[in-house]
């Protein structure tokens, strides 16, 4: 009897990790463990090189684990507290992952902007700001570096990534987005007194045929690269802030407001200069005069509420 195309329809498909495996596209325990360990060591062999020469900071990075699993699964598991950058190695690799804990991108802020060392603190849990993300652009290029330079991918490429982006901005793959195996390999980072951590995922299939070596030479500065602190203060001045201007009203009573009307005028409390709070992000930064200069009303800054670092280390949060 043949089987007719209704019953080869029915027919059961391949286990996904059995035909993984026989496609190369997952490994063994011990060989995920001896490469994933390899790239712990690669890190903690260069990245603080690379972070000491370039913004004279000294981290230190260590290897923790490593998991296998589906890659969706993987990235789903870190948690919101990560900022993540799709990235691809031309002859090694076109979808990897990077992942960052925020922590340490917010604590390498504040040492940038020249807080004290002592005087950093363990930081909240939130998702960067704009700024904080235009920073992890130059701490991701830093880890696809040393990611480039310890991977045998042929011809010298670059790495592409994508811009940052926090965990929870993450766009959900396609309905028919095919998964694959992949090896989180999970290192920590200390910068200072705070510690956070850092992922690679890497699809199983370009990990399980990578040979990882250290590079000859070290404290080898990127080509144009410029101070961090100089970039940082170029991403200050191109950004835009949004200010809000308060002014204060004479105080009425519940029943008045209640009766309001359209065309209502509700006077100033000050009879003279009129004063104005401007803030920024919910804090106030200036105090100031209410005036207006021909068609158009204005403010005179009279006095600032913070110290010019306290309202810059604000406005980048």
């Amino acid at each position: 009897m043949t089987m007719n195309a209704e019953q080869a329809n029915t027919s059961p498909a391949m286990d996904q990790a059995l035909l993984a495996r026989l496609t190369g596209g997952l490994g063994d325990r011990r060989t995920l463990e001896k490469l994933c360990q390899d790239f712990g060591h690669l890190y903690g062999e260069f990245l603080p090189d690379v972070f000491h020469s370039e913004t004279n900071l000294s981290v230190e990075v260590s290897y923790l684990d490593y998991k296998s699993g589906l890659m969706t699964e993987l990235i789903a598991g870190l948690g919101d507290n990560y900022v993540l950058a799709d990235t691809s190695l031309r002859n090694w690799s076109p979808n990897f992952v990077m992942a960052c804990g925020n922590g340490f991108i917010i604590t390498l802020m504040e040492n940038l902007l020249g807080a004290l060392p002592e005087f950093i603190q363990e930081p909240i849990q939130r998702p960067l700001s704009r700024i904080e993300l235009d920073l992890a652009v130059m701490v991701f290029e830093r880890i696809a570096n040393v990611l480039r330079s310890g991977v045998n991918a042929s011809g010298g490429f670059e790495p592409i990534a994508e811009r940052p982006h926090n965990w929870e901005d993450r766009p959900k793959p396609e309905a028919d987005h095919v998964d694959e195996y992949a090896a989180l390999i999970h290192m920590s980072i200390r910068l200072g007194k705070v510690v956070s951590d850092f992922a690679l995922i890497i699809p199983q299939k370009a990990l399980l045929k990578t040979a990882v070596t250290l590079p000859k030479s070290k404290n080898q500065p990127s080509r144009g690269r410029k101070d961090w602190a100089e970039q940082m203060a170029e991403q200050v001045r191109k950004a835009n802030v949004m200010l809000e201007a308060r002014i204060r009203l004479e105080q009425l009573t519940l029943a008045t407001v209640a009766r309001l009307q359209p065309g209502d005028v509700i006077p100033f409390l000050e009879k003279g200069d009129v004063s104005v709070d401007v803030s920024a992000h919910g804090k106030d930064l200036y105090s100031c005069e209410f005036g207006r200069a021909g068609d158009r009303y204005t403010v005179r800054v009279k006095s600032t509420y913070s110290s010019d670092n306290d309202i810059l280390r604000h406005l980048m949060t």
